[in-house]
């Protein structure tokens, strides 16, 4: 495991050749029996470039590169230049080569970090289970011991998690549309932003669905996510940092988000919300009755079927057979969906956006558990179609809520130490990332103490 980001920063400081021998040894533990299915590529040679530059740079010009060879990962959707971009799937095989990077990766590289690779991740991004056909599936590693053959890492980020939770990234760049960075991050045990999608450039990014898809990254701190997040938006946040929880006005919605709470995730949130209400935050139940109106809204197809069918209609119709099965029956249901019906969606979630954003106007964030099961068993989910739909619709409920909504979203750990990890999800309307990131600050330091020194 690695310390979060500006511990590491010390230890490394003024160390000859501490950078090459951190990323030296991140890319010999990328080849442990544990870390299968994590990674889709390594980038060895760059990796260990960068992490010299930054050995070679001095104090002053290392302490204005944020991330300076620092072992970073990114997701299989993002453009490098001169590679296919695959998205985690076979269909791509023989596509033209990236021109350019993504200009998320832009940034990384700019921030001086020691990208390690590109992780696995759900096909095309289309769920929030996590598990890939093509590649494998990694196993998370928080809940290694109750699953026997494993437990589903969640998705679509899988191999993202999973890199930061085995400590070789302090962060991994991945992307959210329904819940991708913080369903895997709730189920690792980490933190995940997801900010409001204009701040982070899409482009670069093979998309899922352009209205909802969101360029952000998971790390092991809100610290640390705040970090990557300036990184990747070119401005960093200016947040007002609080000595604690009091005072703060929280929602937590009695309608749809908790529902059906697994008995680990149920005990989980309950003490958290008495601890923040213990510290001196005002917890107040509300209603929310529009978070109801979702399913309706979307009845036509949905916007994600949709955007996607449009995405890949040509390739689609010349090798669906090559599709995970499960990402096709939900990229077929776009093919059905009118013009007028998609056009009346919009408008719907537009009316539905404003309502919800006026209804949380008195609050600082919006209050529920990330994801309202704990990580299940790979095996049961990979040969069940009906176990797979049902899981993937319990993981994807909570989070695609604040998705649906343009908002901003951080998911906490909150469970206690060697339970099964369980997030806590702390939301709020579009536009209110700085704020938000200062409540989360807030609510995990009481939440979480304090972090696991790392082996030496």
């Amino acid at each position: 495991m690695l310390d979060d980001i500006p511990t590491l920063r010390r230890r490394l400081a003024g160390r000859a050749g501490a950078h090459e021998a951190l990323i030296a040894e991140v890319l010999a533990r990328a080849a442990a029996p544990e870390v299968a299915h994590v990674f889709t590529h390594l980038y060895r040679e760059e990796a260990l470039a960068a992490a010299r530059r930054a050995d070679a740079l001095p104090a002053t010009a290392l302490a204005a590169a944020p991330l300076s060879g620092l072992p970073v990962t990114i997701k299989d959707l993002f453009d490098v230049a001169g590679e296919t971009t695959l998205a985690g799937s076979v269909v791509l095989r023989g596509a033209a080569a990236a021109t350019a990077d993504a200009p998320a990766v832009q940034r990384l590289r700019a921030a001086g970090a020691a990208i390690v690779g590109k992780t696995n991740m759900t096909e095309f991004a289309f769920s929030g289970v996590g598990i890939n056909p093509h590649y494998g599936t990694p196993v998370n590693p928080a809940a290694r011991t109750a699953c026997g053959d494993g437990c589903i890492p969640g998705g679509s980020s899988s191999g993202a998690a999973v890199s930061v939770a085995l400590g070789l990234a302090v962060a991994a760049l991945g992307s959210d549309t329904g819940g991708s960075i913080r369903i895997p991050a709730a189920l690792c045990g980490l933190v995940g932003f997801k900010n409001t999608q204009l701040r982070t450039p899409l482009a670069g990014a093979f998309s899922l669905s352009h209205s909802l898809d969101t360029v952000c990254a998971m790390a092991r701190t809100v610290a640390d996510c705040l970090l990557v997040d300036g990184v990747l938006a070119g401005t960093p946040l200016a947040v007002s940092g609080r000595d604690s929880v009091r005072g703060l006005a929280l929602a937590v919605p009695r309608t749809l988000m908790l529902d059906a709470l697994e008995p680990p995730v149920a005990q989980a949130f309950e003490r958290a919300l008495s601890r923040l209400s213990a510290a001196g935050a005002r917890v107040t139940e509300i209603a929310l009755a529009e978070l109801g109106e979702i399913g309706a809204i979307n009845a036509p197809g949905g916007f994600s079927p949709v955007e996607a069918y449009a995405t890949h209609r040509e390739l689609f119709a010349a090798r669906r057979a090559d599709y995970d099965p499960r990402v096709a029956t939900r990229i077929a249901l776009g093919e059905r969906v009118l013009a007028a019906d998609y056009i009346v969606m919009q408008r719907r979630r537009a009316d539905w956006i404003e309502r919800v954003s006026a209804r949380l106007a008195g609050f600082d964030a919006l209050v529920a558990p990330t994801a309202p099961i704990v990580a299940p068993p790979i095996a049961p989910l990979a040969a069940s179609d009906e176990a797979f739909f049902k899981v993937n619709g319990l993981l994807l409920r909570n989070t695609f809520a604040i998705n649906f909504l343009d908002g901003c979203s951080f998911s906490l750990p909150c469970h206690e130490p060697g339970a099964m990890p369980v997030g806590l999800m702390l939301s709020a309307p579009r536009g209110h990332d700085a704020a938000l990131t200062g409540v989360a600050l807030a609510a995990e330091a009481l939440l979480s103490p304090g972090l696991p020194a790392a082996p030496r």
